[in-house]
């Protein structure tokens, strides 16, 4: 069972990498990957921690992009930890967040949340400070009444919390993972909110750059939305990959894991000569 994308308390999941990777295993998960926001802290601990639960371990990490003045996320995949390029990509990215952090917490402590800062980086302990984390304290101090409400009201694009950034290009975050000599991998292309025909313009400016796969299957896509998506990635020679994009227990509606096969035809990431255990990763 392949899961090749998930989250940990290194960015905004609620477990730490080697509580997730025990979870994984426990869901029968028998290859991996952790693929935190923009960085790759979690990296070493998770795969201790798959080592003790005898899973292939992989390393990833989700690179934030601005394309067409939208987000997009790419995931990377088997990539050498130590590339300089990579790394220093990666640490922009982090100064970022933190400035857009800070940003939010001014926005928020307006909204009635006290010391918003200090407690956001109490909350994020050892990772990074994340719009999750805001949310939590907007519940907490009785501005809203759930994760839910927090985003809409809040947090979302265009709402008074939201503080726009600029995160890396299309073209230099396909060009780090694989100067890195990984995979770079669209990940959920319906999870963006997009019209069909900006989901495919996205999906063709991924393609125009480089990129070598699209993530087909995850927690929250229907069968038809994975059959169109494996249409898409087919027209643009992508193979195909799967992840369920796990950030907490709470995700009731998702578990690690819990993915079905991709549609027939469709090449698998897994099977890209990259990937660890190419050949035996089914």
């Amino acid at each position: 069972m392949i899961d090749l994308h998930a989250h940990s308390t290194r960015s905004d999941g609620r477990l730490t990498p080697g509580a997730l990777v025990a979870r994984a295993a426990e869901a029968g998960v028998t290859t991996f990957a952790l693929t935190d926001h923009d960085t790759i802290d979690g990296l070493d601990e998770a795969r201790t921690a798959a080592n003790t639960h005898d899973i292939t371990f992989i390393d990833g990490v989700e690179v934030s992009v601005t394309w067409q003045r939208r987000t997009l996320h790419v995931v990377g995949l088997a990539f050498d930890r130590g590339n300089a390029a990579l790394t220093e990509g990666l640490a922009t990215l982090q100064q970022v967040r933190r400035d857009r952090a800070k940003r939010i917490a001014a926005k928020i402590e307006k909204l009635g949340v006290a010391d918003a800062w200090s407690r956001a980086q109490a909350l994020a302990a050892a990772g990074q400070i994340t719009r999750p984390h805001f949310a939590r304290l907007l519940i907490e101090d009785g501005v809203c009444r759930n994760n839910n409400q927090a985003f809409k009201k809040h947090l979302r694009p265009g709402r008074d919390a939201h503080v726009t950034v600029e995160w890396a290009s299309l073209d230099d975050a396909v060009a780090w993972i694989q100067g890195a000599g990984g995979i770079a991998v669209l990940a959920h292309p319906f999870g963006y909110g997009f019209s069909a025909a900006w989901r495919r313009r996205a999906l063709a400016a991924f393609a125009q750059a480089g990129g070598d796969a699209l993530e087909i299957c995850t927690g929250t896509t229907d069968r038809q939305q994975e059959i169109t998506a494996a249409r898409d990635a087919a027209q643009h020679g992508l193979a195909g990959s799967a992840g369920s994009d796990f950030h907490a227990p709470e995700q009731f509606w998702l578990g690690l894991g819990r993915l079905r096969a991709l549609p027939g035809g469709l090449p698998a990431v897994w099977h890209d000569p990259r990937f660890p255990g190419a050949d035996a990763a089914n």
